[in-house]
């Protein structure tokens, strides 16, 4: 009997991915389907893991940014025990997403002030964190993430996550030649998709929080 590609595990506390394929595209193709046959049974789900031994970390992190940014799981990291990931998995986003600087000032430099630049394009599993403003110059792919206390500007194509002024300042911006990310945050505002889509014309856009929401602009410098 052909043992399925991949399967959820449900235990009291939450449920578990198991994968047992070596072939990416194919186990993220499967998981849509799986999640769109079953997507409200799913929905405000823990994930308290993925077991895999055939996929990459990046490929790991990337399925659990689909999981809790496109079909809403709660994915549960620092209280599973060292086995259950794969270990390096597990050290890398300890070493990655810990944030120890205990410093609860709000980040105010954002017309002029810190600025981190990072040449080349993000790939999955990449994390980038700054105290400053960051800018990209390069695209950020699907799967990898991006955190700044001030503004993120990616002088490319931003598909990943983006969350800017995460210390709660809502002048922060994000600004992208073209913005399509899996999640976009400012401060503790969530952008929403529009209702309609809206034709750029090849311009630069730009997302900013206004009247307490985040909404996604065309960049015109003259207007």
């Amino acid at each position: 009997m052909k043992e399925d590609l991949l399967s959820f595990k449900g235990v009291k506390e939450g449920i578990f991915l198991n994968i047992n394929g070596d072939n990416f595209l194919s186990v993220k193709e499967e998981l849509d389907t799986k999640m769109k046959n079953a997507s409200n049974f799913y929905h405000g789900t823990k994930l308290l893991g993925i077991k895999s031994e055939k996929l990459s970390i990046e490929d790991l992190i990337e399925l659990k940014l689909i999981l809790k940014y496109k079909y809403d799981l709660v994915v549960a990291e620092e209280e599973l025990p060292k086995h259950i990931l794969h270990p390096s998995l597990t050290n890398n986003m300890e070493n990655n997403l810990k944030n120890d600087s205990g410093d609860n000032t709000v980040f105010e430099g954002i017309h002029c002030g810190m600025t981190k630049f990072v040449n080349g394009t993000l790939r999955s599993g990449q994390i980038v964190k700054y105290d400053g403003n960051i800018v990209i110059i390069g695209d950020v792919n699907p799967g990898a993430l991006i955190q700044a206390k001030g503004n993120i500007i990616v002088l490319g194509t931003l598909r990943g996550v983006a969350h800017a002024g995460v210390d709660g300042n809502l002048e922060a911006i994000v600004a992208s030649y073209n913005l399509q990310p899996m999640q976009l945050r400012i401060g503790d505002k969530i952008a929403r998709p529009p209702d309609e889509y809206i034709e750029t014309c090849g311009l630069p856009e730009i997302a900013k929080v206004k009247d307490g929401e985040v909404i996604i602009e065309p960049y015109l410098p003259n207007k």
